[in-house]
């Protein structure tokens, strides 16, 4: 009996490391152009549900790209195979958070995955979705100014 959940608790463990191992060659890389200049950088959040897009600090994920020749590149490692969206914005003035007018329009560079268009708020996470099946993949979004 001792050896049967020795043996289940082994086969658990590799389970969990193979898991691991597998998320670490998954790789997404989101191409920003359009850039209007090269101060700042690019921030960028990947969501993986309808619950947190776009919201700023629900990001699954969050990083910042510099800009070089009016272009950035976000790269999102070991991410698990999943559904997910992608929202950024220029931070021009190095910002953490994207500017908006009185009236909650941006008032920055602006950019979702699929490059799914704002309409009286944010796209819907269905509208900037994509399945990840994992391996290394690349979404392109040009951004977008006010």
């Amino acid at each position: 009996m001792a050896i049967d959940k020795l043996i289940l608790a082994l086969a658990c463990a590799v389970s969990l490391a193979a898991a691991a191992q597998a998320q670490q060659g998954n790789t997404i890389t989101v191409a920003v152009s359009g850039l209007r200049n090269n101060t700042g950088d690019v921030r960028c959040g990947l969501f993986n549900s309808a619950a947190t897009f776009p919201k700023g600090g629900q990001e699954f994920k969050g990083v910042q790209a510099p800009i070089a020749n009016q272009q950035a590149t976000c790269t999102f490692t070991d991410v698990p195979p999943g559904t997910y969206a992608v929202a950024l914005f220029h931070a021009e003035q190095g910002q953490t958070k994207m500017r908006t007018s009185l009236f909650g329009m941006p008032e920055d560079g602006y950019g979702f995955s699929r490059n799914a268009k704002i309409g009286m708020g944010p796209p819907p996470f269905n509208d900037a979705a994509h399945s990840y099946a994992g391996g290394a993949t690349t979404w392109p979004v040009a951004i977008t100014y006010p």
